[in-house]
């Protein structure tokens, strides 16, 4: 059902059918039904904007489609419309979708909301939106968005000034679904061996789509990875960049993994013209929510070296295992990466989860969000620490066993603060303290309810089983 035929049934309240609601049905028939946390639990009566962004098969759509039935049941039929960027081919068309829709709400209609999903796929949205506000239109509409690609949605917020309405907050990020509702809601029955829930998580990335086949098959099927694929290199491609330049600087991201390297070097790998086209791709991608570069951070200065070598962290573990020169597909192939290649999935799943984390704190606080310059690394010429977060804490990731004898030198550079060791041993000293993967990513304190009898019981047995 396209959205004209969606809308018309919306304007007259008729909502008693399955093919209205296709993303909650699809969700509901699900066997496992993940919660998302975001820092948006309810939206306001206020009219504004409100920008949702996030990677694609994360869920956004859902979502939007469970604020549309909550609007409607709510508010009455006519409160709420729909329109969706892919399937919008230019600005005006866009424009006269929203003339039409505006003239059908009901002029007593206490609410007013006008849900567009992906509309950066909209080329010039935001003008389209600026001008109707300026002519004295969609005043008193909420506008809620989504989009996947952060640059367009942050430009086009940019040039919207004063038009947004007088909400808390008008930008969010659209989270992976957190490892502790990820457990929940599993409840052990993906694999049989002990912390196959954890393979799991970092196979799925995070993503519900991906959770709910490794139920089913306990592998990744081939039509969500390309997917993943797909949008990635379409968005790339569309965006006038090379899909050969950016397959070749994926392969060089993969086989530097968690060390550190130039711009410079990249560019010469991948056979870029320079060190800024590098930068360029790389920008992208962040653009796309699927990488974080992170540089070396100097704690005499406090500063951030942007001419060092940087980190190029994964904070999509779906993009990173799709793109996977070994191409991971099942829970043992996860399982028994070893060396290098198990050093860099681990450090990139603490990136995802410390981005998740910084995001969504700071949504919850109305605090801006969470760019590369928030995450960075430190180093000496003996010493290196992989994660140094704006808050002062610090994060080193060993892919195997570690002891607070290792880090016996922390204390002396850093003398009030504290490292946390995500490792296969966990320990504790006075200023260092072990942790496992597992243990780190149930380690965020969540505002969702759980069962707190049944959940100790499913922590408990996911990590000894």
């Amino acid at each position: 059902m396209n959205c004209e035929e969606r809308n018309r049934l919306l304007a007259g309240g008729e909502l008693d059918r399955d093919d209205l609601w296709p993303k909650i049905d699809e969700y509901e028939s699900r066997r496992y039904q993940f919660r998302w946390e975001f820092g948006l639990e309810s939206l306001p009566e206020e009219p504004g904007l409100i920008s949702v962004r996030g990677p694609r098969q994360y869920g956004k759509s859902t979502w939007l489609e469970f604020k549309l039935l909550d609007t409607v049941e709510k508010y009455g039929a006519g409160s709420c419309f729909i329109l969706n960027g892919d399937e919008i081919y230019s600005h005006e068309e866009f424009e006269n979708k929203i003339l039409g829709l505006e003239a059908a709400y009901p002029k007593k209609a206490k609410v007013k909301r006008l849900f567009i999903d992906e509309i950066t796929s909209i080329q010039n949205w935001e003008k389209v939106i600026k001008r109707m506000i300026d002519g004295g239109r969609l005043r008193d509409v909420l506008i809620v968005t989504t989009g996947s690609n952060a640059s367009d949605l942050r430009r086009g917020a940019e040039r919207l000034p004063g038009r947004k309405g007088r909400l808390a907050r008008n930008d969010y990020v659209f989270l992976p679904i957190a490892y502790r509702e990820y457990l929940y809601t599993v409840r052990g029955e993906i694999g049989t061996r002990k912390d196959d829930d954890l393979f799991g998580y970092l196979l799925s990335g995070g993503s519900p789509l991906a959770m709910h086949e490794l139920g089913y098959d306990e592998h990744l099927n081939e039509s969500f990875l390309n997917l993943v694929k797909d949008w990635l290199v379409g968005d790339i491609v569309s965006s006038g960049r090379s899909r050969t330049f950016l397959m070749n600087l994926m392969r060089r991201i993969y086989e530097h993994g968690a060390s550190t390297v130039s711009y410079t070097k990249l560019a010469r790998e991948a056979g870029l013209a320079n060190n800024s086209a590098a930068l360029d791709y790389i920008e992208k991608l962040a653009d796309l929510y699927c990488l974080l570069p992170a540089m070396q951070w100097d704690h005499v200065g406090n500063i951030r070296l942007a001419k060092k070598p940087s980190k190029m962290h994964f904070i999509n573990l779906a993009v990173a295992m799709a793109f996977h020169p070994s191409s991971p597909r099942y829970l043992h192939e996860v399982r028994n990466m070893k060396g290098r290649e198990k050093a860099a999935i681990y450090e990139w799943a603490v990136a995802q989860e410390l981005w998740r984390r910084m995001n969504l704190n700071n949504q919850r606080q109305n605090k801006r969000q969470v760019w590369a310059e928030d995450l960075a690394y430190w180093a000496s010429g003996e010493h290196e620490i992989d994660f140094v977060t704006p808050d002062g804490r610090f994060f080193e990731v060993k892919a195997g066993p570690a002891s607070a004898m290792e880090f016996a030198w922390f204390e002396g550079i850093f003398p009030k603060g504290k490292l946390t060791v995500i490792c296969d041993t966990p320990f504790e000293s006075r200023a260092v303290k072990g942790v496992t993967l597992h243990q780190f990513l149930l380690g965020e304190p969540s505002e969702l309810y759980y069962d707190e009898d049944k959940y100790k019981v499913i922590t408990y047995s996911a990590a000894t089983r």
